[in-house]
C-alpha cells in the first residue's frame, strides 16, 4: 500500500496531462511497429517534443513509471555490442554508458532502465529518512540549450524503502547507490554511515554525494578541513561490510577552485577511495545567459556543462596519476561526447539530460554508434582509449586544459 501511494503521488491526473499521455502511448506503440521498432529518430523528434509539453516533474514521474512497468517496442533487451565491454573499480560493464543518479531516485525502475542498454544504473540520491525535498516547481527545462535546472533537494523515500527494492534484485545487473544526507540532519557523517550499512550489501558500488548545490551546507564537506576526515570514516565503514565490500566513489562539484580540486584529489589518493564521479550540477549559468529561466536557483546540467566536465576529468586524471577510476558526468549526448570523456581519463560515463531530451532509444542508439566507430577505427579494447588525450607528465592545471 505504501508503494502504491508513492507511485500515485508521482503521477498527474489532470485532463491536459491525460490527453498528452494518451497521445504518447498510442503513437509510441503503433507508429514504431510500422516504421521499425525502437526508431531513434522518431522517438527523438516526435515522441520527446510531445512529452516536453507536460510539466517537467510530472513527465519525469511518468517516465519512471513507464520504465518500470511498460514495454516500448524495440527498446527492451537492447544488448550492447561486446566490443563495448569495459571495467571500472573492478566492475565489468557491458557498455561504458550508464545512467546518472537523479532519475530513478527510489530504485523502482533500475531493471527496466538496464534493459534499455545502459551498462549500469545509479539510483538515488537516497537519504536516511524520507523527505519531500524542496517546494515545487523545482525542475525546469531549458530546451534551446539542451539543459536542465533542478533544485529537487534530495526528495527521497528513504533507506528502508530503497532497501526493500534492492534486496531481491538480480545482482548480475550493475546498480550503484548514491547516498546523501537529510536536510535537517546535524550529523552528515552518521547519515552517510547509515546509508553504507543499510544499502552497501545490495549495491554494485556506493557513491558519497557531497556536491549537490540544493542541500544547504553540503558542498562545505568538500573543504579540506572536513573532506579527509569524511573519507577516512566512510571508507572505514565500507570496509566493515561482510563479504566483499562494494567500491566507494565520491561525487564532486564542477565549481571547485584549483586548490580545492588539488586538495580533494590528494585526499582521494591518501584514503584509497575507489573512484571519483566528475561532476555534479553547476551553479554557473555559462551557456544559458539568454534563457529566461537562467535565474532560477538550482544546479544546471546538460550540454552547457560538457566542456567543464571534460576539463575536470582531465585534471582529476592528472592529479591522481591515472590511478583512480573516474566516471564522467555532464553533457553526454553523442558517441563523440562519450569518446571525449574516455580520452580525457574517464573509464565510464553517465547520462541524464541527454537521456531526458533524446528519449529511451538514445542508449541503444549510442551503443550502436559507438561500436561502429570503434570498429571503423580499429579499436578492439575500449580501455586503451582511457586517458589517451592526457599527458600525465604535464603539470596539472585547471586553467590550461
Amino acid at each position: 500500500m505504501a508503494r502504491f501511494k508513492q507511485l500515485r503521488r508521482m503521477f498527474p491526473y489532470g485532463p491536459r496531462t491525460l490527453k498528452i499521455l494518451g497521445t504518447l502511448c498510442g503513437v509510441s506503440i503503433v507508429v514504431p511497429l510500422t516504421l521499425g521498432s525502437g526508431n531513434h529518430t522518431f522517438y527523438s523528434n516526435v515522441i520527446m517534443p510531445l512529452a516536453r509539453k507536460m510539466d517537467p516533474e510530472k513527465a519525469h514521474g511518468w517516465a519512471v513509471f513507464l520504465a518500470r512497468f511498460y514495454s516500448i517496442p524495440g527498446i527492451r533487451n537492447a544488448k550492447p555490442d561486446p566490443i563495448l565491454k569495459i571495467d571500472f573499480c573492478g566492475i565489468e560493464v557491458a557498455s561504458p554508458i550508464g545512467l546518472a543518479a537523479g532519475f530513478d531516485k527510489d530504485a523502482v525502475a533500475f531493471h527496466g532502465l538496464g534493459e534499455m542498454g545502459f551498462g549500469f544504473v545509479e539510483v538515488g540520491t537516497v537519504t536516511p529518512k524520507p523527505q519531500p525535498g524542496n517546494p515545487k516547481p523545482r525542475l525546469f527545462r531549458l530546451t534551446e540549450q539542451n539543459a536542465i535546472i533542478n533544485r529537487m533537494g534530495f526528495n527521497s523515500c528513504g533507506l528502508k524503502y530503497v532497501e526493500s527494492s534492492l534486496k531481491n534484485r538480480n545482482m548480475k545487473q550493475v546498480v550503484g547507490v548514491n547516498l546523501g544526507v537529510n536536510k535537517n540532519s546535524n550529523d552528515a557523517l552518521s547519515d552517510y554511515k547509515e546509508g553504507i550499512v543499510t544499502l552497501g550489501p545490495y549495491a554494485s558500488y556506493l557513491v558519497i554525494n557531497v556536491s549537490s548545490p540544493n542541500t544547504p551546507g553540503l558542498r562545505d564537506l568538500q573543504r579540506k578541513e572536513f573532506f579527509g576526515k569524511l573519507l577516512y570514516h566512510v571508507m572505514n565503514e565500507k570496509n566493515k561490510l561482510k563479504n566483499k565490500p562494494p567500491p566507494l566513489l565520491v561525487k564532486i562539484a564542477p565549481d571547485l577552485t584549483d586548490q580545492e580540486l588539488e586538495d580533494i584529489c590528494q585526499s582521494v589518493v591518501s584514503h584509497a577511495v575507489d573512484g571519483v564521479i566528475v561532476c555534479n550540477t553547476t551553479i554557473s549559468r555559462k551557456g544559458v545567459e539568454e534563457n529566461e529561466l537562467r535565474d532560477e536557483p538550482g544546479g544546471l546540467s546538460g550540454a552547457p556543462l560538457r566542456e567543464r566536465s571534460t576539463q575536470l576529468v582531465k585534471q582529476v586524471y592528472r592529479l591522481t596519476g591515472g590511478q583512480v577510476p573516474i566516471i564522467a558526468s555532464g553533457g553526454v549526448f553523442t558517441e563523440e561526447d562519450v569518446l571525449e570523456k574516455l580520452r580525457a581519463g574517464a573509464s565510464a560515463v553517465q547520462m541524464y539530460s541527454g537521456f531526458v531530451f533524446q528519449g529511451p532509444t538514445v542508449v541503444a542508439h549510442l551503443n550502436r554508434q559507438l561500436a561502429a566507430r570503434l570498429k571503423a577505427d580499429g579499436v578492439t579494447d575500449l580501455k586503451k582509449l582511457v586517458g589517451a588525450d592526457v599527458n600525465l607528465m604535464q603539470r596539472a592545471s585547471t586553467s590550461k586544459t
